[in-house]
């Protein structure tokens, strides 16, 4: 089929395609499950391997991996070919899923979950990508929608599946799961996705490649031990800032020499690229702070159970979902999308002020309307954040577009738990040591966040007085993330709404749109 401007979606084969969109959820929900199931599994991991001082290096190793190679994939699929980058993704993935499953001992599991972030990162990236080449950006944001419902659904049933996997059937399953659903996605990839192949004729930018890896892994290491395995003011965080600063700058001042760069620095020359960027670093930082928090508050102050955490959410991952999937069909029907990010800030603000309101005395009902109100937010933004920015690029810069878009996220959830779980930290400990004295001191002086076990343990007084630091500390941690969400509302005024392509052309259609044609069809 030949080229066309409508994209492979408004072809004559949309059952290929669907097939492969279906292939692309499994990738999608291989990538956002895995962490979920591993940390319900971690206790009983650490049960049976030991090495319980290197736990937080399970989720660290695999953290930092995808982090760092997330746009060294877009780069590659943009190079060398999509297709070719996506099935090495999956590949990686599951070697490391199967080492992972097999390990004997901590440090060998550690090493095992860096080799799955790494394909991860192939596979966040891979997925939207895939979707930039195959559909059309008037079509895009219905299936976007999709993968932000899948996002929604493994992190609700997370927690639930890998509880299941782990008392049935063993923690080595957490990892072996991934198996079968892999080769799925490999095989239906391999047979049906067709996309043209290519071939750069420059080399891979190994120079800018190691700086940003270095400058990422600083940044991310800085945001993980961060006042918890060390003070804010060590030596080695300042260390660790000192060389991602340099890292970071070095590689920039790179880009502009390099013949084929990593991240091409001209794609920020577009307003709403640079705009897009921006938002999802914020939306980051709020969506994966609350994500924490919300749990830790209900099952403190309003005494939920710790088994079902995952349900915890549903009311802002339920919301979540139905706007996402009503602002991409809206968005395909009209090719209107700048009232989203609009609307998007705006709930995302109320919503976290309304969450900081919280205290001893707010019902499960009441959290869960205000979750909603934050979850519809998210809704409006996870997605329209990724279609503008690929609708900003041409397309042989889909794939670092789409790796840049991911990236920031992902960098802003690192900085949201960190800078929000300090302040919760620091906001518990004041108020436990105000309420119980020496002795509330010593109950969180090792972590301000207490499991179900130990939260039963304490005396009548000191659990009051433990829920009452929670709500004090959660208060603290939203009424941040809703200050930090003003520059969202702020940057979504700022967007110029570019005509989708795929569509009936509008006037005024600008510099920003991505003129080339879609990939081939399926």
């Amino acid at each position: 089929m030949a080229d066309t401007a409508d994209g492979v979606i408004a072809g004559k084969r949309p059952r290929s395609v669907r097939v492969v969109l279906l292939a692309l959820m499994i990738a999608m929900m291989l990538a956002m499950l895995d962490n979920m199931i591993v940390g319900t599994a971690m206790p009983t991991i650490v049960g049976d391997l030991g090495g319980l001082e290197h736990l937080s290096w399970v989720v660290t190793s695999y953290t930092l991996a995808t982090a760092a190679s997330t746009p060294v994939w877009g780069k590659v699929g943009d190079m060398y070919g999509r297709k070719g980058a996506f099935l090495g993704s999956i590949v990686i993935f599951l070697i490391g899923s199967a080492l992972s499953g097999m390990a004997q001992d901590m440090g060998q599991l550690i090493g095992y979950r860096a080799v799955q972030g790494l394909g991860a990162g192939g596979l966040m990236v891979g997925v939207m990508a895939i979707i930039g080449d195959l559909v059309p950006p008037r079509e895009r944001g219905k299936y976007q929608g999709m993968m932000a419902g899948v996002m929604a659904l493994a992190m609700i049933g997370g927690p639930l599946v890998g509880g299941t996997i782990t008392d049935n059937w063993g923690w080595r399953w957490a990892f072996y799961i991934n198996l079968p659903l892999g080769a799925i996605a490999l095989v239906l990839v391999t047979v049906v996705l067709q996309l043209p192949k290519k071939r750069s004729k420059a080399g891979i930018d190994y120079l800018g490649v190691v700086l940003l890896t270095v400058g990422i892994t600083a940044i991310v290491l800085v945001t993980t031990w961060g006042g918890t395995e060390y003070a804010w003011t060590s030596a080695r965080i300042m260390e660790l800032s000192g060389i991602g600063v340099a890292a970071l700058i070095g590689f920039v001042f790179w880009q502009t020499k390099a013949a084929e760069p990593v991240v091409p620095l001209h794609i920020f020359k577009s307003r709403n690229f640079t705009l897009m960027a921006v938002i999802g670093f914020i939306t980051g930082f709020v969506m994966f702070g609350a994500t924490l928090f919300l749990p830790l508050y209900q099952q403190a102050v309003q005494g939920a159970s710790a088994t079902n955490s995952g349900l915890l959410l549903l009311p802002m991952l339920g919301a979540m979902l139905l706007t996402s999937m009503v602002a991409g069909r809206i968005t395909t029907n009209s090719g209107r999308y700048k009232v989203f990010p609009i609307v998007g800030g705006a709930l995302m603000i109320v919503g976290l002020y309304l969450m900081s309101t919280m205290d001893t005395g707010t019902t499960r009902f009441v959290s869960g309307v205000y979750m909603a109100v934050v979850g519809a937010g998210m809704g409006c933004l996870m997605q329209t954040t990724m279609l503008v920015a690929q609708n900003s690029v041409q397309m042989k810069d889909m794939g670092v577009a789409s790796s840049s878009a991911t990236l920031f996220r992902t960098l802003g959830s690192s900085f949201g738990v960190a800078i929000m779980g300090a302040l919760f930290n620091h906001r518990v400990q004041d108020v436990m040591a105000e309420r119980a004295g020496a002795v509330g001191a010593q109950i969180t002086a090792k972590s301000a966040q207490l499991d179900a076990d130990s939260l039963d343990k304490l005396p009548a007084a000191a659990r009051e007085a433990y829920q009452h630091a929670v709500s004090s500390g959660t208060h603290s941690a939203f009424l941040l993330g809703a200050v930090v969400a003003v520059p969202v509302l702020i940057a979504a005024l700022f967007v110029k709404e570019v005509p989708l392509k795929g569509g009936p052309k509008a006037a005024g259609e600008g510099a920003d749109a991505a003129p080339q044609p879609m990939a081939e069809a399926v």
